[in-house]
């Protein structure tokens, strides 16, 4: 039944055709009506023959020049070849003779906004709405949404979904398209009171829930976020957005198992992607468990190999085991992508420096200090490695240099104290000291760190003890 019922259509509109083309060529034709017409000019269109299809626009309103819907054919098809005045002047002219059809409204504002004249796109679907009601009006506020976009009105954008589930609170595509705008307003607050409403007259939908969830998550209300959520999913076990959400809530919380949990899921629902994966491994680092994080990350990187970060991150749980050689060559695969990252030049050097290679580490920090001379992390490590192979003199000297390029950060002036002190100059690394305690008094801790012994320096005891009594 369904076969005869396609087969019998398509012949009927061969046969249309067949009377169209013998009327143009003014042979032998059966009457054809305004229907007739609006198929044939559907048929040309959709096979992107827009020749014809105007042909036959043109020729359907000489035979009905008072039949609106295909004034409004004819100006569709003027818009689609960039003929915007004309179009509206064919516009202007149907409705005088049909001013309920919505689709006049719709190719006006196109029209409009082809010609860079948002402003009166707005007007006239501002004035439009009072005269629709139902779909109608629905339509014509998602039509008036997308002008405040392309105007650049994006609170009126919201206001516009917001309208819109008012009259419809379950409108799917409302819903969808408010999520977004709410993030990108800002307007949590509205997102969550408009759809704890919906959700009080339809607590099963669960894009209402969904919204909720990403509205708290929005103003970091991450335990309600997830509570949302969670809702969401009990609806629909498939609703991979929201465990992926979830997901983010639980890392912001420090939840790393939960949140492996819910990524996995992720990972269950829809096609693996390079960001759950790593995000996995991040948790997985956080838990201090480096093998499985790093097998997450070379599941990221197998779908995104350019990704230089990805490698930095496996070199640094290759780090934290102190597997030097094997952080040196997924640093050099980063490297290879993005030669002077900061992080990836310190990390190699800090391998380097642990491989007992102190030349090749002293020119991994030099390109970071290169750089990025306000770096405080670069110069610290060229000096602790100069300072570590017993290199003092070019290690003061990097000190100075340091404290010039980074306007004087006090750090330095205990670095330079424990140089002079190393060098045997004890007069002058105490008054470095001293120096280096007034200006910032909590970096002592990491003075001594460079030198665990300096204790034993009753000097350097009695001037710490002095100092503490003055303050």
């Amino acid at each position: 039944m369904r076969n005869n019922y396609y087969r019998d259509d398509r012949d009927e509109l061969k046969e249309l055709i067949a009377q169209y083309q013998n009327m143009r060529q003014g042979k032998s034709h059966s009457f054809l009506e305004e229907e007739a017409f609006e198929r044939i000019i559907d048929y040309y269109d959709e096979k992107d023959r827009l020749t014809e299809a105007m042909e036959a626009a043109e020729m359907a309103v000489e035979q009905f020049p008072y039949c609106a819907s295909l004034m409004i054919k004819k100006a569709d098809l003027l818009l689609a070849n960039k003929k915007y005045h004309d179009a509206l002047d064919v516009l202007e002219k149907a409705e005088l003779y049909d001013s309920t059809d919505l689709n006049l409204f719709i190719l006006k504002t196109d029209a409009y906004l082809a010609l860079d004249q948002p402003a009166l796109a707005v007007d006239l679907l501002e004035s439009a709405l009072k005269q629709f009601t139902g779909d109608d009006r629905l339509d014509l506020l998602f039509e008036l949404a997308d002008v405040y976009d392309d105007y650049e009105e994006f609170d009126k954008v919201f206001d516009c979904l917001k309208l819109i589930l008012a009259e419809e609170p379950t409108n799917e595509e409302a819903l969808y398209k408010i999520c977004f705008w709410t993030d990108f307003t800002g307007r949590n607050e509205e997102s969550i009171q408009l759809h704890q409403q919906i959700i009080d007259e339809h607590p099963f939908c669960e894009l209402a829930w969904f919204n909720l969830a990403a509205a708290y998550q929005g103003i970091k209300l991450y335990e309600k976020s997830i509570d949302a959520y969670q809702y969401a999913v009990a609806i629909d076990d498939k609703f991979d957005y929201a465990y992926r959400n979830m997901g983010d809530a639980f890392l912001r919380l420090r939840k790393y198992k939960e949140a492996i949990e819910v990524l996995e899921k992720v990972l269950e629902l829809s096609r693996p992607e390079d960001v759950i994966y790593e995000a996995i491994g991040h948790c997985y680092h956080r838990l201090g468990k480096f093998a499985q994080a790093r097998f997450h990350y070379k599941k990221a990187v197998h779908l995104n190999p350019d990704d230089s970060k990805l490698h930095y991150k496996i070199a640094v749980t290759y780090m934290l085991e102190k597997q030097w050689q094997s952080a040196c060559k997924q640093l050099e695969i980063a490297m290879r992508i993005h030669r002077n990252i900061p992080e990836y030049n310190l990390a190699m050097g800090e391998c380097k420096m642990n491989l007992q290679n102190f030349k090749e580490a002293i020119q991994y920090f030099g390109t970071v200090v290169r750089n990025k001379p306000k770096n405080i992390a670069g110069w610290e490590a060229i000096i602790k490695c100069l300072i570590q192979i017993e290199l003092f003199e070019e290690a003061f000297t990097q000190t100075s240099a340091a404290l010039i390029a980074t306007d004087g950060k006090p750090i330095f002036t205990f670095y330079a104290s424990t140089i002079l002190f190393a060098m045997g100059k004890t007069k002058e690394a105490l008054l470095r000291l001293e120096l280096g305690m007034q200006k910032s008094p909590k970096l002592l801790k990491k003075f001594m760190e460079l030198n665990p012994y300096i204790l034993q320096n009753n000097q350097v005891v009695d001037l710490i003890a002095r100092y503490k009594k003055k303050k």
